[in-house]
């Protein structure tokens, strides 16, 4: 999906195995969180949904390879703001997974780096969420410059954490800078395409009010905190 084969040798990728379970880890704890607030159904129904949307992303939205890594529509503030955080994180797990398994499994050595770009940014767009809306402010009315900082935040993380990778992996030289810098310059395009895809979202929830309670939903998303 994202970290190309050979980028970080085999002496070196244990420390992607570290960062995955610290991340999987929070995500884990993230799940029991909405358990405990919502029961299991719920969760498993958004993460069902979540893992099949994640997939389609990788698999049927355009993408292609720049520099060190490849550039895809992920939606991560997307599925944030509709699942919630939990749902969010086990669809990407799990819908990178399903990439890996059925259709790149030159991809699976590198899942521990691949998930971790993914899951830690996820987690910076949770935080930064509790901090820039107010909890009186249900998520359909989000304004464009709030959409904008959750989608910069997480398209930057996925930039930062291929950087450190790359950088990792094959150090400071010239050519590996200019490849990250091209990936980089690729990917912040993202952030025209996501926020008006979040605000697109939100305004066909805004006017589905069947959605309203329903298990399948983020209840943040119609409710205050």
């Amino acid at each position: 999906m994202h970290i190309e084969p050979g980028l970080v040798s085999d002496s070196k990728i244990w420390l992607s195995y570290l960062t995955a379970a610290g991340a999987g880890a929070y995500s884990i704890k993230l799940a029991w969180r909405s358990v405990t607030e919502s029961g299991p159904l719920p969760l498993l129904l958004r993460s069902f949904m979540t893992t099949a949307l994640v997939f389609c992303f990788f698999e049927v939205l355009p993408h292609y390879s720049v520099g060190v890594s490849e550039v895809h529509l992920i939606l991560g503030s997307t599925l944030f703001l509709i699942f919630g955080a939990a749902p969010a994180a086990i669809g990407l797990a799990l819908g990178l997974l399903a990439q890996g398994l059925f259709f790149a499994s030159f991809d699976l050595p590198q899942y521990g780096m691949n998930i971790t770009t993914l899951l830690v940014p996820l987690f910076g767009l949770t935080a930064l969420a509790g901090r820039i809306i107010a909890p009186a402010t249900p998520y359909i009315d989000l304004k464009y410059r709030q959409a904008l900082a959750l989608s910069t935040s997480y398209q930057a993380g996925i930039v930062a954490w291929v950087a450190f990778w790359a950088l990792y992996g094959q150090g400071f030289g010239a050519d590996n800078v200019h490849s990250i810098a091209a990936f980089g310059g690729a990917y912040m395009l993202v952030i025209i395409v996501e926020p008006l895809a979040d605000l697109a979202v939100l305004a066909c929830a805004r006017t589905v009010v069947a959605l309203r309670g329903s298990a399948f939903i983020e209840r943040r998303l119609y409710n205050p905190a």
